[in-house]
């Protein structure tokens, strides 16, 4: 009988043995997988704050670009669109998109939709201080400034030098927000300033033909191809009572014969053309797209 108690009892004692390696690897267990499931919390609440961070950076990237798109719309109406950069802008809004998972990517797109803005205050400021000023002191100035509100720079010089040919005022194709007149024919005994108002509306015009030429290419085949005349045509039509020949006198009986302008007074459907050409002119606020 006790060789079986002694079996019996080393049993016992095996059972238990086994019974505590279970019990030691269950608590083994679980405290790793306490520890797996600490870093997936972990892991998930950094997830959280990433996706926080991400969300706060896109609504503070899209104040800043409403921000600026508010700044352009106090543009709209104003004849140059040209200064207003859309594309620049249409560019900040898809790299935004590109970057919408990259928060430090963001903070450059927030800041350059900032910047962006900040200039158009700054050019808006500029233009506002253009358009009440007249640092020339002519009446070609003040109408200039009128018509560019701001956006068109006059200059009074030796503008027959500046245009390599004896010029009343010109242009230039790569620097169209500046006429210049010449100095020497705005001190003529004959030039008054009404002749200097339909001056610079003829200038305007050549700004306005160098600013949009697709639709100039379209709109002076009526005119022969002339953009100087389509230029007389532009004053004829605006500035009421201009017209090419003048006489103006400068004493009693002592007068003035001047011929302005190209020869040509257009016809009514003519300055229809003109009346279309200028009618497609001016800046407009447009939504942007993040994509293309």
């Amino acid at each position: 009988m006790r060789p079986r108690r002694t079996r019996g009892f080393w049993i016992a004692i095996i059972l238990l043995s086994l019974t505590g390696l279970v019990v030691g690897v269950y608590l083994t267990l679980t405290v790793m997988e306490l520890d797996r499931a600490k870093l997936r919390i972990e892991r998930q609440n950094e997830e959280i704050e990433e996706q926080k961070e991400l969300i706060d950076k896109k609504e503070t990237f899209g104040a800043a670009m409403n921000g600026l798109l508010d700044t352009a719309a106090r543009f709209e109406g104003v004849l140059i669109s040209t200064v207003v950069p859309t594309e620049q802008f249409e560019l900040v809004a898809i790299r935004a998109w590109a970057h919408r998972w990259n928060p430090d990517a963001l903070d450059d797109d927030i800041a350059a939709a900032e910047l962006a803005a900040g200039e158009l205050v700054a050019l808006l400021d500029a233009a506002s201080a253009e358009a009440t000023t007249n640092g020339t002191g002519s009446s070609y100035e003040t109408v200039i400034d009128r018509l560019g509100a701001g956006h068109v720079a006059s200059v009074i010089e030796d503008a027959d030098a500046t245009c390599e040919e004896e010029v009343i005022a010109c242009v230039w194709s790569d620097d169209p927000l500046t006429v210049h007149f010449d100095v020497a024919d705005a001190s003529l005994p004959y030039m008054t300033d009404a002749l200097k108002e339909g001056i610079a509306y003829h200038e305007f015009a050549h700004v306005l033909q160098f600013t949009y030429p697709e639709i100039t290419e379209s709109a002076v085949a009526a005119f022969g191809g002339d953009v100087e005349t389509m230029a007389d045509c532009f004053a004829l039509t605006y500035l009421d009572g201009w017209k090419l020949d003048h006489r103006i006198f400068v004493g009693r009986y002592e007068y003035w014969d001047v011929s302005l302008g190209y020869g040509l007074t257009c016809d009514e459907a003519q300055r229809q053309v003109v009346r279309d050409w200028f009618g497609q002119m001016g800046y407009k606020p447009t939504p942007i797209s993040q994509t293309r």
